[in-house]
Formats: C-alpha cells, sequence, structure tokens
C-alpha cells in the first residue's frame, strides 16, 4: 500500500526514515531481546534512551543549563492548570494574549487560580492575525505572561516576541517546536504536546527556567508539581516511554539529515511559499491569514463555497491527499506542513489544486 501525504494538524506525520528506524528495532531494541515498548522504565537500556533524548533536545535547540527538560503527559492542555498552579503564586496575576482556541483555553485555566488579564485578542476577525500589543497595558507585578506562539487551527504566528521585561514569559509552542531555532532564554517556560513535530501523542515536553521552579502553591496535585518530575528526572511515574523513544529518532533526524534547526527553518519557508505563493496567484483559492503573521506550520484556506470546499477535501483524499478539511470551528481547509512533511508532498499538493482550480472556476 502507498503512503499518502498527510496534512493532519495532529497527530501528524512523522519522517519515514524514523518510522523505519522504529520497525527495525521494534521486536529487538540493540540487542536487549525486547521492545522498548515493553521493557522497564528503569532500565539501564532505557535510562539511556531518556537522557540522549534530553541531551539531544538539549543540543538542538541550545537550551541553556539553567533550565529542566521535563518530559510529562497529559498533553498541552495539562500545561493550562500546571502552569498557574506553579507560578501563579506572586501577586496572583497572569497576563495573556487571546490569538486562538488554545490561548483561550490557558486563559480561561488560569482564571480559575488567579487574575487572568487580557493584554489583547484577534477574537474580532477569527482570529487571522497577531494582535499589536502595547506594553503600557501590561500588568507590571504579573507572575507571568502568556503566548501561544503559533496557532494550529487558525494558522498565525508570533513574529515579534512581547517585550515584558521581569514578567516570565510562558509559551505554548506545540505545533512549532523544533520548526526553527527559538531563543529559550527569552522565555521562563516553553511546553509542548509532541504530537505535531516531536513524537506520537502521549509525550509532553517542557522547558522551564529553574528559578521557577519550587513555588507550587499547596493545593498542587503531586502529578502537577514542576518540583517533583525535575527532582526525579521525569521518572517520578512511568514516562510515555515510546513517545520519548521516537522523539529521540526525530531529534536524531534533525540533527544528523537536515542539518539542524537553521536548515529546518530553511526547509520549512521553502515549502511554506510554494503553498503560499499559489494561493496568492489562485483564482478558486485564497489564504485566511493576514501575511505578515501567516504561519509556516498551518495554513488554512477557502474557496468561499461550502460544497467547493467539501468537495476538494473528498477529491484531495481520493488523491491521496488526507486529513485537509479545516477546524471544526473555521471550516474551509487546512494543510498542516509540519517538519516531516516532504518539500514535494506541497509540490504535489498545488499540483492537484491547480487542476481542482481549472476543473472547478
Amino acid at each position: 500500500m502507498a503512503r499518502v501525504y498527510n496534512f493532519s494538524a495532529g497527530p501528524s506525520v512523522l519522517p519515514e526514515s524514523v518510522l523505519e528506524k522504529a520497525a527495525e528495532q521494534m521486536m529487538d531494541y540493540e540487542g536487549s531481546g525486547q521492545s522498548v515498548m515493553e521493557m522497564s522504565h528503569r532500565s539501564k537500556t532505557y535510562d539511556a534512551i531518556i537522557k540522549s533524548c534530553e541531551a539531544l533536545l538539549r543540543e538542538v535547540m541550545g537550551i541553556p543549563d539553567n533550565y529542566k527538560v521535563l518530559f510529562l503527559q497529559g498533553g498541552a492542555s495539562s500545561q493550562f492548570a500546571m502552569v498557574p498552579l506553579n507560578l501563579m503564586n506572586g501577586s496572583g496575576k497572569a497576563d495573556f494574549v487571546i490569538t486562538g482556541q488554545w490561548a483561550n483555553k490557558a486563559y480561561q485555566e488560569a482564571s480559575r487560580y488567579g487574575e487572568a488579564h487580557v493584554v489583547a485578542s484577534s477574537k474580532d476577525k477569527t482570529f487571522s492575525y497577531i494582535p499589536e500589543l502595547d506594553p503600557s497595558t501590561f500588568t507590571p507585578d504579573a507572575d507571568y505572561f502568556h503566548i501561544c506562539l503559533n496557532n494550529t487551527i487558525y494558522g498565525t504566528r508570533f513574529t515579534k516576541l512581547p517585550e515584558t521585561g521581569n514578567v516570565p514569559l510562558v509559551a505554548d509552542v506545540s505545533s512549532c517546536i523544533l520548526s526553527e531555532p527559538i531563543d529559550v532564554s527569552r522565555f521562563g517556560v516553553l511546553y509542548a504536546g509532541a504530537q505535531k513535530n516531536m513524537a506520537p501523542a502521549g509525550l509532553t515536553v517542557v522547558i522551564i527556567r529553574e528559578d521557577l521552579i519550587g513555588h507550587a502553591r499547596d493545593i498542587t496535585p503531586t502529578m502537577m508539581n514542576y518540583q517533583i518530575h525535575a527532582d526525579n528526572g521525569s521518572m517520578y511515574n512511568t514516562p510515555p516511554c515510546y513517545a520519548i523513544y521516537i522523539c529521540k529518532l526525530v531529534l536524531e533526524w534533525i540533527k544528523n539529515d537536515i542539518g539542524g534547526l537553521e536548515k529546518m527553518k530553511e526547509r520549512n519557508e521553502a515549502k511554506a511559499k510554494i503553498l503560499y505563493d499559489f494561493l496568492d496567484s489562485s483564482k478558486l483559492f485564497r489564504g485566511t491569514v493576514e501575511k505578515k503573521d501567516r504561519s509556516l506550520m498551518n495554513v488554512p484556506f477557502v474557496t468561499g463555497n461550502e460544497e467547493l470546499d467539501a468537495k476538494f477535501v473528498k477529491e484531495a483524499a481520493a488523491a491521496g491527499f488526507v486529513n485537509l478539511k479545516g477546524h471544526r470551528t473555521v471550516g474551509g481547509m487546512r494543510a498542516s506542513i509540519y517538519n516531516a512533511m516532504p518539500v514535494e508532498g506541497v509540490e504535489k499538493l498545488v499540483a492537484f489544486m491547480k487542476e481542482f482550480e481549472a476543473a472547478n472556476a
């Protein structure tokens, strides 16, 4: 059976070489006589896997020594509560920029634990842009300032970070982590569900500055306390072992096959340009995001006709381009072109779109 081009927003496409390596090692990981799926997380063999994964992530992302890397569970959504439980413990205030559904959910969850302040929102235009920020509206004594760096559903991204001074900047980077270099030192916390650019669903990665650990509220459940996981090397309970193993393979692919995050950024920019250039010249399709705020990872587009959108999604799937239907809150189409989507996948999608346009415009 031929593989399709999978444009899913997550769980999403993985590098074929990673899948092949995992298949090769499925029954016997490096002579251990067992699969990573079944080995003890306390074994020396698995200890080497998780330590290698962390070392690779630190190397590839350039993570400073004063940051902890935590391999957790619960998805990015669990971080909507973990962040305020661990950080909203000084003034009890936090600032939020609402640029989509996930940023709004983070805001709503934090509102349960303290005073959450919306400094800007793009809801007025269905989150099709990143709002301009006025630092005079920021809360000076906020415990943290939260953004969603790339918005999976709506296809926008921050190209300029807010200047928050001494207030720790917290970012959900689920759909853009490892897609380009990030200056980790600009952030207090970065968190990501791994199922878009790193690994299968089940793993959540948190990168947190050490001085922000150890201040959790008394009511914080043990499993939601960053200190517990940091002190136990992400081994307080059984971690998502297989997802961490796949993450290690993906990081090896980025380092050795791609050549690092600068090269990955160039590759992602080239892919995005192919699709955006077509959308900008098309007589049938159009992008929905303001050009200055366009994501490199998630590209929403429409024809302007719901029936035609549905016809396109159906015919695209039949032609081997799957998961192009837009999020239920937006409609239309969305092509998620994460790291593992090859350039040829985007080129062939555009070729199909041209054929569809010729037949239906």
